[in-house]
């Protein structure tokens, strides 16, 4: 079991890289309210090395995920530019216009859908799904879909999953996101495709921004990806050959992290059963 180094904060490892590819929700900020030095150390990277780019799951455009950011006071100056698993997710559903499509998913996801030529249909009568999430990820669980989920596998119908996430963290508490509908759903024998982390279409829009600011060659080698979740941010990182930085107090806090911090041993074992590397872990981001 080979452990990550574990550097005190981004300052002792920065002068490696000229990019980050940097999660948001479980690092800097869990839904509620934005962590400080977080973003301070995103800021400071910004400011001394190069460009921060924000790699989301959020199943929306980028654009109304910066009006969340500002409304949970993570600063401008901390990033360059936003991609969102829903920047990715709008190609994939260009592609499928006209439809028509069965929304699965919260109001609050419908920016997703702005201005593309489709038609909304229900379940019965759409040739494809598009899932952001829940209904209410507050009260629903994945086996609440199950019955409906079995009747569109049997009439051959494909998934979209805008957003890959398992389970996110809101304040203190683990919700249910589209990847675990998606997850159920393939299980089923469905058919799903997905473009947020750990999947490369996110990626490709998230290094091209990094590329476009850069003012020099891109050299791999030298970009970071910070993140929390092992199955998304981790995953995706080894699938791009890109180092990474493993955030312990996200969702795998309640395992990761003990009364005096971070607790590698677990952390190189938790990534060891998932088949994954990170090349430096820390508690929490911090400059």
């Amino acid at each position: 079991m080979t452990l990550p180094d574990l550097p005190q904060g981004l300052s002792e490892i920065a002068d490696r890289y000229d990019v980050l590819l940097c999660d948001v929700w479980g690092v800097i900020h869990n839904g509620q309210r934005s962590f400080p030095a977080a973003c301070e150390a995103l800021a400071r990277f910004k400011a001394e090395r190069g460009p921060v780019i924000l790699i989301t799951n959020a199943p929306r455009p980028s654009a109304p995920i910066l009006e969340q950011l500002d409304s949970l006071g993570v600063p401008r100056e901390a990033w360059s530019r936003v991609v969102s698993s829903g920047d990715a997710t709008r190609e994939l559903l260009l592609q499928r216009a006209p439809g028509p499509v069965y929304k699965l998913g919260p109001e609050r996801d419908w920016p997703l859908y702005e201005d593309l030529p489709l038609q909304e249909a229900g379940l019965g009568e759409a040739a494809f799904i598009c899932c952001t999430g829940p209904f209410d990820d507050v009260e629903d669980e994945p086996e609440d879909y199950r019955q409906a989920f079995q009747e569109a596998v049997a009439r051959g119908l494909e998934m979209i999953c805008a957003n890959p996430d398992i389970v996110v963290q809101r304040g203190d508490t683990l919700i249910y996101c589209a990847g675990a509908l998606a997850q159920l759903y393939a299980s089923l024998g469905g058919k799903v495709l997905m473009a947020g982390k750990p999947y490369p279409a996110i990626y490709d829009l998230a290094l091209a921004e990094a590329a476009g600011r850069l003012g020099k060659p891109l050299d791999r080698a030298r970009v970071l990806c910070v993140g929390d979740g092992l199955p998304t941010d981790i995953r995706g990182a080894n699938a791009q050959s890109l180092d990474a930085l493993f955030i312990a107090r996200g969702i795998h806090a309640a395992e990761a992290v003990g009364p005096d911090g971070l607790r590698p041993d677990v952390a190189a074992d938790l990534l060891r059963q998932d088949g994954l590397h990170a090349r430096f872990a820390m508690t929490d981001l911090v400059w």
